[in-house]
């Protein structure tokens, strides 16, 4: 409003000195917004002028060498940098390493794992499962199916105590083995829908008793497109003459070390933090009811992950990470 009012007051011929004195502001205030208004116009009065604000505490090149150091060696006794020892090194306090780590994205204490595939048909088989996310075919439905082996029906030794003010749920660090299940699953990827079925083992012959439930559970008239990996059950042969006597069933396999292109593994990693690690079984059908109650309350209000990454955007990076790790053999 202020701003406005100096405007239209120098339009109408007032001197700087007159509009500061009507104002009650200082002759410079009104001659610094008249000259905005002459060279921005209007949207010259909309926000203040950036302000190069306070001069940095710390050089330049004292920001840069922390960033190499960080990025390209290692403490002399260690294998990744802390505040303290990357303070101790380069001089400053653990506060300005921590505020340069944040401002470039850097975290030294975290590990990510990764595994670059070298399927040598990768690039076909990723544009097909890719393919089948984002442009489903017609009067089909894409099953993304997998197993989680293995599950432990784990109980601890003493019961934990709850959940109080200052104190987060406790849980002994020692448990008692009460026998395995594996989970088979086939998601749906337009729904969220899960199909499942716990087995004491994950042979062929669990793997076929799991795709005549998914027959069963599905409608007869639609194509059956099946996302698996390469597991050596998932093409037994006689898994292999099973489907060869059922032509809707279409299976397309993930590359070699790309299980991450299988969205089953998000449910079974939701599956893992809400209802497993936590969990504790006094034997395996509990375990097995535990299971069955979450996939069943998961399908009351089903909703499907949905992919955006395209084929060509996941294999720009998959160029990336391979000449990132040439590179690093080369040195």
């Amino acid at each position: 409003m202020e701003r406005a009012r100096i405007v239209l007051l120098a339009a109408d011929g007032a001197l700087d000195i007159d509009i500061a004195g009507q104002l009650g502001i200082t002759n410079q205030k009104a001659a610094r917004w008249r000259a905005r208004f002459l060279e921005l116009g209007l949207p010259g009065l909309q926000k203040d002028a950036p302000r190069p604000g306070r001069t940095p505490s710390i050089a330049t090149a004292t920001v840069k060498a922390v960033i190499e150091m960080t990025t390209q060696q290692q403490p002399a006794n260690a294998t990744h940098w802390s505040t303290r020892t990357m303070a101790a090194q380069v001089g400053i306090s653990e506060a300005s390493v921590r505020r340069i780590w944040k401002s470039h994205g850097l975290k030294p204490h975290l590990v990510e794992t990764f595994k670059v595939s070298n399927d040598p048909e990768f690039a076909e088989k990723l544009e097909v499962i890719v393919g089948l996310y984002l442009n489903p075919p017609e009067h089909a439905l894409v099953l993304c199916c997998d197993e989680k082996s293995q599950i432990q029906a784990l109980d601890r030794t003493q019961p934990g105590l709850p959940l109080k003010r200052g104190r987060g749920t406790t849980m002994t660090h020692d448990y008692k083995r009460n026998g395995t299940a594996t989970l088979f699953a086939a998601l749906n990827a337009a729904t969220g829908k899960v199909i499942s079925l716990c087995q004491q083992r994950h042979r062929h012959q669990e793997w076929l008793r799991f795709l005549r439930l998914v027959d069963e559970a599905t409608p007869a008239g639609k194509q059956l497109h099946i996302i698996a990996d390469n597991y050596a059950t998932h093409k037994h042969p006689k898994v292999q003459r099973w489907l060869a006597r059922r032509p809707r069933f279409h299976m397309h396999f993930t590359p070699t070390s790309a299980s991450w292109l299988n969205m089953v593994e998000r449910f079974f990693r939701d599956l893992t933090e809400h209802r497993l690690r936590r969990g504790v079984f006094r034997d395996v059908e509990d375990l097995v009811t535990a299971i069955d109650t979450y996939v069943d309350q998961h399908n009351t209000q089903p909703k499907p992950f949905i992919w955006t990454a395209k084929a060509t955007d996941i294999l720009e990076k998959v160029k990336r990470a391979r000449s990132a790790l040439d590179n690093t053999q080369s040195v």
